[in-house]
């Protein structure tokens, strides 16, 4: 019986040594070496970003980040001021770039940042307007947010804004 107990007892150890084994948090000290990142989410490089100008058969032109995904602005924001916040911000996420490119048909500067109060970040403005993503816009070319809630639209060169 002792033979067996000392058994299993080797054999729990090795199964929980290999199971303890991946994990990547380094229990004596030294410092984890992260993953690398293969992606950052939209609208947080660091790099230039070059605008482009799509088409839907519902909405007509629009702007997009380079990767073809939709900008908005919330009629319920201000000139130069984000009225989107916590749950709002959550779901329209903040387009935020250091460097931009404007397409053909665009000035250059109606294109501006504002720095958001409740993040630090610098979020791009169009016309004054800040400017987001739709979190349920998960592909090049949607515009799910597309007059969501009355209150959220698409941005092309034709918008014009309530002052």
């Amino acid at each position: 019986m002792e033979k067996r107990l000392f058994l299993f007892t080797i054999l729990f150890t090795f199964i929980f040594m290999a199971a303890c084994g991946n994990d990547q948090t380094n229990y004596m000290g030294g410092d984890p070496t992260p993953p690398e990142e293969t992606e950052e989410p939209a609208g947080t490089e660091e790099s230039e970003q070059v605008l482009r100008v799509m088409e839907n058969d519902a909405t007509g032109e629009y702007l997009a980040d380079s990767d073809g995904m939709a900008l908005y602005y919330f009629t319920n924001d201000e000139p130069e001021t984000s009225n989107c916040a916590d749950d709002c911000l959550a779901n329209w996420p903040a387009f935020t770039v250091s460097d931009l490119e404007v397409p053909e048909g665009y000035e250059e500067s109606d294109f501006d940042t504002i720095t958001r109060d409740d993040t630090g970040e610098e979020q791009v403005t169009y016309k004054g307007y800040p400017l987001y993503y739709f979190i349920n816009d998960t592909v090049e070319g949607d515009v799910n947010g597309q007059g969501f809630s009355g209150a959220w639209y698409i941005v092309n060169d034709s918008t014009e804004f309530a002052e």
